[in-house]
């Protein structure tokens, strides 16, 4: 099947024959009529006049047909309008000057718009067909010049076929490489998703079963502690909610409050009664939050934390602080995925923005910004 390029190709190059076509049909009428004597003018004129009345149907066929019978058609007029040499004398009046342009430029437009056979046997017909006509009617005798002229049309033809060849080959190559560059745009677009999903499985686990058994293995959370088990529950119900469909819209504070429960915290929560986002929003935004919880939980000596959300379904801010030890920003690793993929990653693929202020001594405040349309 051909591409989009070789597609316009073909129907640039009917209507570019039918412009030609058109374009010349007005000083070949007139270099008919101009050359004509007197006593064969009128003749002259019923001869250029069916060739104009020809030219435009043809024309009209170009814009809006197909199919190749009239192209034969074509082949058969132009061979008609030959033999008019017959009854005008255009042989002894030297006038087939305007019939070897008409035929010429028929057989040359004719490659732009047909298969290599059909245009090669129509300008063969139509060109050699002509050229018999004249030897017929004695132009040989006259002038040989006249006979070798009309010849010529046939590797005029060739020469446009040709060129129409060539033009072919870098469309189709045009297609190729286009058709290439989709493939591997898609093959790229597939790798990011697939990572997209990989990274994110990674935080998930990271924000959760990795979390909560690295409490466990350095000590700061007792095995037997009452909460665990429905902790890791809980842990591995998300990681399964994960992989699962979701609805469009979900309600941000559910999401919210659900994880506060999990957070082992005294959480001042304020927020309005029903915050509802599209759902990769609203998951990216609350997971977030969860992981800033964690992180005060697990490193900022308090078991307090204040969660105020604010804003509606346009534009939204939800702030996590605490009035723990804090810590420097700076002294943060770059190994640390917590803050700079759980936090502020998730926020940066969803359009938002993660804002941490902290200071040894002074607490933290991690906002997390988010507005509709920046996805």
């Amino acid at each position: 099947m051909a591409g989009q390029a070789a597609r316009l190709l073909v129907r640039f190059g009917r209507r570019y024959a039918a412009a030609v076509r058109l374009a010349t049909l007005v000083p070949i009428c007139a270099i008919a009529l101009f050359r004509a004597p007197p006593e064969h003018l009128a003749a002259t004129v019923s001869v250029a006049g069916a060739a104009a009345a020809w030219t435009c149907c043809y024309v009209w066929w170009l814009s809006s047909g197909r199919g190749a019978l009239p192209v034969a058609l074509d082949v058969v007029v132009l061979l008609g309008l030959s033999a008019s040499v017959f009854w005008t004398d255009a042989i002894e009046d030297r006038n087939t000057g305007w019939l070897r342009l008409l035929i010429t430029f028929a057989c040359v437009t004719c490659q732009w718009h047909t298969s290599p056979m059909v245009g090669g046997a129509a300008a063969v017909a139509a060109g050699g067909g002509a050229a018999g006509v004249l030897a017929a009617a004695g132009a040989a005798e006259v002038d040989a010049s006249l006979l070798s002229g009309q010849l010529w049309a046939v590797p005029a033809a060739g020469l446009s076929r040709a060129a129409w060849v060539l033009v072919r080959h870098a469309a189709d190559r045009a297609d190729r490489i286009t058709a290439e560059a989709a493939r591997v745009r898609g093959e790229s677009m597939v790798a990011a998703a697939v990572r997209a999903e990989e990274r994110e499985f990674a935080n998930s686990l990271h924000d959760t079963a990795a979390t909560t058994l690295l409490m466990v293995g350095t000590g700061q959370v007792r095995s037997d502690a009452g909460w665990l088990a429905p902790q890791a529950r809980r842990d591995l119900d998300r990681l399964r909610s994960d992989s699962g469909r979701t609805a469009r819209h979900t309600d941000l504070v559910d999401l919210l409050c659900a994880d506060l429960d999990a957070t082992q915290l005294a959480v001042e929560f304020d927020a309005p009664a029903r915050l509802v986002l599209p759902f990769d929003s609203a998951r990216a935004i609350a997971d977030a939050a969860r992981e800033a919880l964690t992180n005060v939980r697990r490193h900022a000596g308090t078991a307090r934390a204040t969660v105020r959300l604010s804003g509606n379904a346009r534009a939204l801010r939800l702030d996590i602080a605490d009035r723990g030890k804090g810590f420097s920003l700076a002294d943060v690793p770059e190994t640390r995925r917590g803050l700079r993929e759980s936090v502020r990653g998730r926020m940066d693929r969803v359009g938002g923005t993660a804002t941490i202020t902290s200071a040894p001594g002074e607490g933290t405040l991690v906002r997390l910004e988010w507005r509709a349309g920046d996805e």
